[in-house]
């Protein structure tokens, strides 16, 4: 009985319901949805670009992003306009697979592929080594000391060797060749495909015809050594960048297929993680991942959330703890409701935000991809005027330097010298907790020469205590906090939750919570940098919470964090917020000094307040009292002087500034990461691994430049070698293996932890 066709299985993911698992709402672009997948068949720039040309020519098919170095592509489409099974069968027809980047299938695909290397790989070794023992006879052996009968069997022997290693062996090289003729399309297999045909082809006339023009020699050994050189240096790229990519995929294919929900009788049926919902109760057993935001609400266990938080040690959850989606649980039986699933949960940001790195490419890789194909096609002209040079002196041999030439110039280690390097170290990051949203932030990173940090939330902790509360005549301290909460609770503003924090406290204690979460403000707005406002019952009106200048307030004199209050009357409240340096600010500052950096801070509170942080932690440079668009100012005039900046905050009033500024960090528990302007989130709140951060954008950018320079190089010495005939096919074969796994493992020790003396340099 047939099976469904490819497109009956790709029409499946037209169904809205299916699109959940491999996309999400586009935000910047109403209507549409993004789509993750994985690219089958691709190898290369070349590759990349084409996947993207032909893309984009769908209509409905609004942006398009190909990765070459992760095979991973990001589609942004309109439902309006076209449906998944159409724009990935536009990619059918030019040879390659589209599979949808969380599917079992894609996972499964990788295994399968990674099979049938090794199948090819130990084929063409077995051959390589038994061709090369025919050979050896031939040419360790004086003239005439071996008879023209026995060569011309040998002869017979190699080549009966060489047809497995031609159609088994070399079939990704012909079959990504023969596409690309097809579709008038070149890639970096155009090339090599051509250089084992040729060498195949005249090494076969040769032995067919020992008296013809081709027949003083055969290079059956150098064919099977160059496609196994070949193949072994893909499939050890192919390991490697499994390996570089190992932290992403890791965090990307974290949740669970299915989950065990309560039914209303108590009994426990296990249901898709799509049907999950809003307030089902589910149980999660050790060694499982859970599936959504939730609530324990029976059971104790301890969680692992590094790949998530950043945070490295297991963390006790028991009754009444928050548990997020994308964690393992790791010891007891635990029961969750839960309260956010798929988009809204903090996982599914993360993955966002990974993705879209994973995808992004540097301005070095664009370069690269933008010469992939004119490079190719001079490759190709090159090859026949090599040939065209040589053919009157001898042409086997001119076949054989255009062969030579087709190999050795193969741009490989190019095009993965930017992206494998990139890709590498954001997977190192991911395992510290530092997710980054453009790779090219990275580049950028390594030139920075200022930083810039928010005063609250970023060198303070975000948790405050409220130390003194001024009240104007009539209003006591619990009216204050009472009106002030009703706002606050409508803010993540670390001072909005202190508020809040506080006002819950003391109703618990005087037993009249109930009452205050029941008294709360409408029409609230929130202008950054300045405070919330809100309508209050009672005779209040419209009420201000926030900076001074926002409330027209007085100033209090000391060097806490005031908060004010204030009503259509004016001024109603102050509260004073002593804030906690965070414990590792000094140390961070320090070493950012040490390194030779100039640090500043830019801070909307009080010049007092923001100028006893400084001092206290080691920087000079402070100004208070800043506007979002007086910080976004500052940092220009700086950018204008010439300097890189860095920008640190906590990602909630500094979104034009993190922005604006050159590179930007925000700490992650501060902000939702869906709003977050940065380049860099800082997931565990921890300002330490901003030092490894710097270290590690600095030793990225100097092994992408030693990646560019070592293909360069190799190019530069080869090219001239195989054009006058020095380099033989096996040789080209063996340099463009090498030169492309260099470059791999080149970049493979950035997805190693730093050494210390370079965390101390």
């Amino acid at each position: 009985m047939k099976g469904p066709s490819e497109g009956d299985r790709l029409k499946l993911l037209d169904d809205p319901q299916e699109w959940a698992a491999f996309s999400l709402p586009e935000k910047s672009q109403a209507g549409c949805w993004s789509s993750s997948v994985v690219f089958e068949g691709m190898h290369c720039a070349a590759c990349a670009i084409t996947l993207e040309d032909a893309l984009r020519a769908v209509p409905g098919v609004e942006s398009v992003q190909v990765n070459a170095a992760s095979h991973r592509g990001r589609i942004v489409w309109s439902p309006d306009q076209t449906r998944p099974s159409e724009w990935m069968q536009s990619v059918a027809r030019f040879g390659y697979k589209a599979i949808p980047a969380n599917d079992a299938h894609a996972h499964e695909w990788r295994r399968q592929e990674a099979r049938r290397m090794v199948w090819r790989l130990s084929v063409a070794a077995l051959c390589m080594m038994q061709v090369m023992m025919y050979a050896t006879p031939v040419y360790v052996t004086e003239p005439g000391g071996i008879t023209d009968e026995m060569v011309q069997l040998l002869r017979w022997a190699s080549w009966v060797l060489s047809l497995p290693v031609v159609f088994f062996s070399c079939t990704p090289f012909l079959r990504s060749a023969w596409r690309d003729l097809v579709h008038r399309q070149i890639s970096m297999d155009l090339p090599v495909a051509l250089g084992m045909v040729v060498t195949f082809v005249v090494s076969s006339i040769g032995t067919f015809e020992p008296t013809g023009p081709f027949g003083a020699e055969v290079y059956f050994d150098s064919l099977t050594m160059f496609v196994f050189f070949l193949l072994l240096g893909r499939w050890l790229e192919l390991r490697m960048r499994d390996r570089t990519a190992g932290a992403l995929e890791a965090v990307l294919n974290r949740l669970p297929d299915s989950v065990r929900k309560r039914l209303p009788g108590g009994q426990w049926d296990l249901i898709s993680i799509r049907r999950l919902a809003v307030g089902d109760v589910i149980e999660v057993l050790p060694g499982e991942a859970l599936a959504g935001d939730g609530l324990v609400v029976a059971g104790q266990t301890q969680v692992d959330e590094a790949l998530l938080t950043g945070e490295s040690r297991p963390l006790t959850r028991q009754v009444g703890d928050r548990v997020i989606a994308g964690s393992h649980n790791l010891s007891g039986t635990i029961e969750v409701q839960i309260e956010q699933v798929g988009a809204a949960t903090r996982y599914a940001q993360i993955v966002s935000l990974m993705e879209s790195a994973a995808l992004s490419k540097p301005a070095m890789a664009l370069l690269v991809d933008r010469w992939a194909k004119p490079f190719l096609v001079a490759v190709l002209l090159a090859s026949l005027g090599s040939a065209v040079y040589w053919w009157p002196t001898d042409p086997a041999h001119a076949l054989m330097v255009a062969v030579a030439v087709l190999i050795v110039t193969c741009p490989c280690a190019l095009s993965l010298a930017t992206p494998a390097a990139m890709l590498a170290s954001a997977g190192a990051l991911a395992r510290s907790g530092v997710l980054v949203r453009r790779l090219e932030a990275l580049q950028n990173l390594a030139s920075v020469d200022t930083v810039i940090f928010d005063k609250t939330g970023t060198l303070t902790r975000d948790a405050f205590d409220v130390a003194q509360i001024h009240v104007r005549d009539g209003v006591t301290h619990e009216q204050a906090l009472l009106w002030a909460s009703a706002l606050a609770r409508h803010s993540l503003h670390p001072v909005s939750r202190a508020l809040w924090s506080e006002a819950r406290r003391r109703a618990d204690q005087a037993e009249t919570l109930a009452a205050l979460e029941a008294f709360t403000a409408n029409e609230v707005s929130e202008t950054a940098g300045q405070g919330v406002s809100g309508h209050l019952g009672g005779g209040l009106g419209r009420v201000r919470l926030g900076s001074a200048a926002y409330c027209q307030a007085p100033s209090f004199s000391g060097t806490h964090l005031q908060v004010s209050l204030a009503d259509g009357a004016g001024w109603l409240a102050t509260f004073e917020l002593a804030e906690e340096i965070r414990p590792e600010a000094l140390s961070v500052v320090a070493q950012l000094q040490a390194l030779g950096l100039s640090l500043k801070v830019l801070s909307g509170d009080a010049q007092s307040a923001v100028a006893q942080v400084a001092r206290a932690v080691g920087i000079a440079d402070a100004q208070g009292a800043c506007s979002p668009q007086g910080k976004l100012q500052a940092v220009q005039a700086w950018q204008a002087q010439g300097h890189k900046v860095a920008m640190v905050g906590d990602g909630l009033n500094d979104g034009p500034v993190l922005a604006g500024a050159d590179v930007s960090f925000a700490l992650g528990q501060a902000v939702p990461l869906a709003q977050s302007k940065a380049d860099f989130v800082l997931m565990g709140g921890q300002l330490q691994v901003l030092v490894q951060t710097l270290l590690r954008s600095r030793l990225t950018l100097r092994i992408v430049k030693q990646n560019l320079l070592w293909a360069a190089v190799y190019n530069a010495a080869c090219i001239p070698l195989a054009l006058i005939g020095l380099l033989p096919a096996w040789a080209a074969g063996l340099g463009m293996a090498l030169s492309s796994l260099l470059v791999v493992l080149n970049a493979l020790r950035l997805s190693q932890d730093l050494p210390s003396q370079t965390l101390g340099a």
